[in-house]
């Protein structure tokens, strides 16, 4: 009798079962764990802007609207008024900033929101979607999820 050697369509099938369950499983995972990280990305270019913001207030007794620096483009008063978006280090958000209410009181000058949206692969994060932080120090979100799971 001849013995065969050799891997047999029942073993192969069966180890791209247990290959596929596995990716199945570990796949969602690694999604949810990209989106997570990439919050980071967003977190970093909030905290690098709000600094910068602080540093410009100490000096002119203002915030300001433009993210470049611009004191120019910056009106002194005005509701809602945002520059141009700026994109985080890794492209997964992009960077606005306006007043921080809708009061007549709540001018650009007083008090500034920055909003981080998401931009890319970071679009899918639902939970969190837009993240936002304000010169008072006040964090927030828009998504499904609470500001202290994502913050």
């Amino acid at each position: 009798m001849i013995k065969q050697r050799g891997v047999t369509l029942i073993e192969l099938m069966v180890v791209m079962v247990i290959v596929a369950i596995l990716a199945g499983i570990a796949y969602p995972s690694y999604q949810s764990y990209t989106i997570r990280s990439g919050r980071a990305d967003g977190m970093a270019k909030l905290m690098e802007i709000m600094q910068a913001q602080e540093r410009f207030y100490s000096q002119n007794q203002s915030y300001i609207a433009a993210l470049n620096g611009d004191a120019s483009a910056s009106p002194p008063t005005g509701l809602g008024y945002a520059a141009t978006p700026v994109p985080s280090d890794e492209k997964r958000y992009t960077i606005t900033a306006a007043a921080c209410g809708t009061a007549a009181a709540d001018v650009i000058a007083r008090c500034v929101t920055l909003t981080a949206a998401p931009a890319g692969p970071q679009t899918k994060d639902t939970e969190c979607k837009n993240l936002t932080l304000n010169s008072r120090g006040e964090k927030g979100i828009s998504g499904t999820g609470t500001v202290e799971s994502c913050w």
